[in-house]
């Protein structure tokens, strides 16, 4: 029996291919209330690894400052494909190295350490380099640490 995801009472089969039909439905639906969950999600985990303001907006893509203390506030009525996807790698970084560590400090103190997977860089400097391939590679190294 495949597992269910449920949002906003929308059930889809994990893996089905009407999966992302239905995600997309739930987007056009209601997407003041995805942005806004997907923010404080994405808020919540810059206050964990502490990042600065400024590199939460390249995080995001660069939105436009006043926008960005918009989304801080809880103001946001939708988010771009590009921003749920950025979101969506940082929140898979962020759970990828929960399973990796046997400490949330652990994982979260990860990201500010020299690495020398990224030449030396720390974990988070890669990702501030503000590319999406950036946040994919970094979500694809973790997944392939775990195995």
């Amino acid at each position: 029996m495949s597992p269910l995801l449920e949002y906003a009472g929308v059930k889809v089969k994990i893996g089905s291919r009407v999966m992302k039909e239905q995600a997309q439905a739930v987007l056009e639906q209601q997407p003041q209330q995805v942005a806004q969950v997907a923010l404080e999600v994405f808020f919540n985990i810059m206050k964990a690894w502490r990042v600065k303001g400024k590199d939460q907006i390249i995080l995001l893509g660069k939105p436009a400052e006043s926008t960005f203390y918009n989304w801080k506030k809880g103001k946001a009525s939708t988010l771009s494909v590009d921003t749920l996807e950025r979101i969506s790698y940082i929140m898979g970084v962020y759970k990828a190295l929960g399973i990796l560590f046997p400490t949330r400090e652990q994982a979260d103190a990860w990201l500010s350490k020299p690495n020398q997977a990224f030449n030396g860089e720390t974990a988070l400097s890669f990702m501030l380099k503000g590319s999406m391939i950036h946040l994919s590679d970094m979500r694809r190294y973790l997944d392939a640490q775990r195995g």
